[in-house]
């Protein structure tokens, strides 16, 4: 996994819902809205967001689907195809939402780059031994 960055996973985790609500706006807000292939690409970009950040196994999801290290490449896949979607879907020459896909998917990448992915106390340096604690009705249940 990447090294572990400022940014902590419960931040990475809220803000989701707001980067993926941006890109639903973003083509209202500026003003890109008639541009055919550009709203649709930023609409479907905000829903696949939201999707997969309320299906990632953390605290604020919905549904607890996707492992957090799968959610990071998932991340880092997705920034990659922002920052190239001008290119790859030809509004490239429009200079609005060629500025906002460039500049939030750098931001997207910078922010998935800074994350620290493994909670407080799991990193791999954490050799704490986990104790069972014996439940009334004989099974065992893990501790610490």
């Amino acid at each position: 996994m990447l090294r572990q960055g400022p940014i902590p996973l419960a931040l990475h985790a809220a803000f989701e819902p707001l980067l993926a609500a941006l890109f639903i706006a973003a083509p209202f807000l500026f003003g890109f809205s008639d541009q055919g292939a550009a709203t649709a690409v930023s609409i479907v970009v905000g829903i696949v967001v939201l999707i997969v950040g309320m299906s990632t196994c953390w605290r604020f999801s919905l549904v607890k689907l996707i492992p957090v290290p799968a959610h990071m490449v998932l991340d880092l896949g997705l920034a990659a195809v922002v920052i190239a979607s001008p290119f790859l879907f030809g509004f490239s020459d429009q200079t609005t939402p060629t500025a906002f896909f460039l500049v939030i998917g750098v931001l997207h990448l910078l922010a998935v780059l800074g994350t620290r992915w493994t909670p407080a106390g799991q990193e791999r340096g954490d050799a704490r031994p986990r104790r069972s604690r014996r439940r009334r009705d004989g099974t065992s249940q893990p501790t610490g």
